[in-house]
Formats: C-alpha cells, structure tokens, sequence
C-alpha cells in the first residue's frame, strides 16, 4: 500500500496520490542516472542505461518488464506501464546498481 496517511477532523485516511491533493507539499521520487545526470522519464531510456551496464531483456512474462545480469543472481522486475513505475521499483533498480542510478526528491 503506497501513499501517504493523513489525518484530518478526526478521520486518518490513505492518500494513494498526494500529488492530486490540493494542499499537497509531497515531493515525487525519480530515478536519476547518475553518470549522465538525467531523470529517466520512459523505459526505453531506462533500458538503455540497464543493458549498458550489461543487463539483458528477459521476455517470458508479458505483464513484466524484466532484466537480468549474467555476473549475478539479480532479477530487476517492472510493471508493463511506466505509468505504474513507483519509489519501490526506483530503489529496486538502485541498490543492484549504486554506481549508475539514484533516487531523488523532484517537486511535484
């Protein structure tokens, strides 16, 4: 479950997109390339960047972007619509290549 807790006249209620709340401040994560310092804002330049630092495209799962790294036992799983690309998926892809990707706060 993803969004933000707010509570309100006595009522604690789950905001899955705080960016649509009018008196948000929420500030939305992006997945920035490191070396080239540019936010990644499609898959096709996301996956660009993964099969340069050697990732491969797996295809058996329709519902599923997937990448694998021969040199490991990692497996980068993604939903099908970028639009469906959140934090979680972000940091997924961080910490199995620190050197090449990080999360940052964008303003909403």
């Amino acid at each position: 479950m993803a969004g933000v807790w707010v509570f309100r006249n006595g009522v604690v209620r789950l905001i899955e997109n705080p960016a649509n709340e009018e008196q948000s401040t929420v500030r939305r994560k992006v997945l920035l390339h490191t070396p080239t310092n540019e936010v990644i804002t499609s898959y096709a330049s996301l996956e660009r960047k993964l099969i340069g630092l050697g990732w491969e495209r797996y295809y058996e799962e329709p519902d599923l972007l997937q990448f694998h790294k021969r040199s490991s036992i990692d497996l980068i799983s993604l939903p099908k619509e970028f639009s469906r690309f959140k934090s979680m998926h972000m940091y997924d892809i961080v910490v199995k290549n620190r050197e090449a990707f990080k999360v940052v706060d964008m303003a909403a």
